[in-house]
């Protein structure tokens, strides 16, 4: 342990902590822009400068030493902090009024705080074109400040490398390789940088005035589904703590904005188990070469799966994600159901993730329907956005129901939003379709937690299955080169079912969740490891509570089998609910 003062305060920290962080350890908060806890420090904003024996300094690379003394706010040090955020402001834009960012930007918060209403400083900003080319987040390097936080998330973290520096001093701008659109570049649209984003640089690619054009319309159906992880987020946008689950909340909320029906995008979790454990006990039993077989409901890693890994495509389960499934079955088995003509319904999702954007046109598997399946994906934040344009009270809202038949789901979709989730829920169903049991004990607690890489041996009647769950793009190459070194050696695969999320956490972080406040912090900071434990409590404890924690006991699920699919499996069900994947170039000249 190193011990030091920081304001004259005796502080102890373990030896390699920065000083940055043995502040906050201290409840001292030096501002900072550029420096995020995923993140390592890069030191680009300036604005964490400390005095260190009269040398001024930048605490987030600075590690502590026995017996430093710290100043980190007097009058000298915040008067360099405010030219320097001056600086940044020169290079800024001043468009925060029409900024999606606006009220959540970590820029304008710290112009506030410093007391900035105005710049002596003439302006240097470079008007650069929106790329808005992947319809799923939108770049513009006019509002970029240079902190790296995309870079680091892209290249270190998610091992995409879409995301690069291009030319040097004040003409610097983030953008893809070469300059060249996103949309050819390899971009998964996981939206991780927008989710680190501190301004409105890198923002969702907005939909919202699209909805509301549906909603207006009086010929149209208008079938809306919410992902397990936007219940346990959408609160902080209106003054919840981080995890409350506000299911019952949401669903009033979207009628009050005028949709016909509200389905939950759970449903299809469960639709979604009941498939693929289908599948998995098929490859399990009757063909062990095609092993180990990978999760699909993520679209990033899809993506990413399909660019990068074209030797793993023959492992990927064939099922579509439950946002599709949803959308294939509203157009089809309910529409026929209602006898409503499916050319006058539009399907909205509200998701955490921009990935789901992509998603929705895809293939030619994503207009099974005979329609395009899913009209429209919108994030939390979308969401967020139209109930405060309609004046809705969200916390004064009533706790309502979701609609059938495509709202009923059990414990198990629910967790379909946190890592090891979409494993946990397999399992379960799994079990019971190879031995005609129930499980005994459906936790499976050591594919919880925050681990990257996490793994498991369960025993099915005495027969052993290997299981891996990875979450963070940067983490699935661990478990892909274990299996191609496998495959190489000639030896036993490593394991036989692997769950991948492309985000840290899972959906409960994806790209499109709310930027929310760190508590005890005057800024918005992103998300953190203590917020995606909190999100992800919110969905465990659902699941602990429900009265049915099996996908397959879901008695709408036995119902659309029994009147409509026939059996898992079927050809019906792989005509709607199944895709295939095709190798595509990382980088797509359009």
């Amino acid at each position: 342990m190193v011990k030091l003062k920081i304001d004259n305060f005796d502080v102890e920290v373990p030896a390699g902590t920065s000083i940055l962080e043995a502040a906050r350890q201290a409840h001292i908060d030096i501002p900072t822009l550029c420096k995020h806890p995923d993140v390592d420090p890069s030191a680009g904003c300036g604005m964490c400068i400390v005095k260190v024996g009269g040398r001024i300094m930048r605490s987030c690379c600075t590690p502590v030493a026995e017996g430093m003394e710290v100043i980190t706010g007097d009058a000298e040090i915040v008067d360099v902090r405010r030219t320097v955020l001056e600086l940044i402001l020169s290079n800024h834009p001043n468009e925060c009024l029409t900024c999606i960012r606006s009220g959540h930007c970590e820029l304008q918060d710290m112009a506030n705080t410093f007391g900035i209403a105005h710049s002596n400083l003439p302006s240097l900003n470079k008007k650069y074109e929106k790329d808005d080319s992947t319809k799923a987040i939108v770049l513009d390097p006019s509002k970029c400040i240079i902190c790296g936080r995309c870079v680091e998330v892209c290249q270190n973290q998610q091992n995409v490398w879409a995301l690069s520096y291009l030319n040097r001093g004040l003409a610097t701008r983030i953008t893809a390789a070469g300059g060249i659109p996103l949309a050819e570049s390899p971009c998964i649209k996981c939206g991780q940088c927008s989710a680190h984003c501190p301004t409105g640089a890198i923002v969702e690619y907005d939909e919202t005035q699209k909805v509301w054009e549906m909603l207006r319309d009086p010929e149209i159906v208008t079938i809306v589904q919410i992902a397990p992880a936007v219940r346990v987020a959408i609160g902080e946008e209106f003054g919840y703590d981080f995890g409350e689950n506000l299911t019952g909340k949401t669903y009033a909320a979207l009628r009050r904005l005028g949709f016909n029906k509200v389905f939950d995008t759970n449903f299809g979790a469960d639709l979604t188990i009941i498939e693929e454990a289908n599948e998995f006990v098929h490859r399990f039993t009757e063909n062990p070469q095609s092993l180990p077989m990978f999760t699909s409901c993520c679209p990033a890693w899809v993506d990413m799966l399909e660019k990068y890994h074209h030797d793993m495509i023959d492992h990927f389960s064939t099922c579509k994600s439950p946002q599709s499934m949803v959308g294939a079955l509203a157009k089809t088995y309910y529409a026929e159901k209602m006898a409503i003509n499916p050319a006058k319904i539009r399907v909205i999702s509200i998701m955490p993730c921009t990935a789901k954007k992509w998603e929705i046109t895809r293939s030619k598997d994503m207009s099974s329907s005979g329609f395009q399946d899913v009209d429209v994906s919108l994030t939390t934040r979308e969401l967020c956005r139209m109930i405060k344009q309609a004046g809705i009270d969200f916390r004064s809202l009533p706790e309502e129901e979701a609609d059938s038949p495509l709202g009923e789901y059990s414990g198990a979709g629910t967790i379909f939003g946190v890592t090891g989730g979409v494993m946990t829920a397999a399992l379960r169903t799994a079990y019971f379709y190879i031995t005609g049991e129930e499980l005994g004990d459906v936790n499976f607690k050591a594919l919880e937690g925050l681990d990257g890489v996490k793994e498991a041996e369960i025993d099915i009647k005495g027969t052993k299955v290997k299981i891996a769950v990875a979450h963070g793009c940067g983490n699935i190459e661990i478990i892909l080169d274990r299996i191609r070194e496998a495959k190489a050696n000639g030896e036993e695969m490593p394991y036989h079912f692997v769950e991948v999320m492309a985000c840290r956490g899972g959906c409960i972080s994806g790209g499109g969740q709310p930027r929310v406040m760190m508590p005890g912090q005057p800024k918005p900071r992103g998300i953190t490891d203590d917020i995606r434990k909190k999100r992800a409590k919110g969905l465990m404890n659902e699941d602990l509570k429900a009265k049915n924690r099996l996908s397959h006991h879901n008695e709408s699920i036995k119902t659309l089998y029994k009147e409509y699919l026939g059996e898992a499996g079927s050809h019906r069900a792989h005509e709607l609910l199944h895709t295939h994947y095709v190798a595509r170039d990382k980088y797509n000249k359009k």
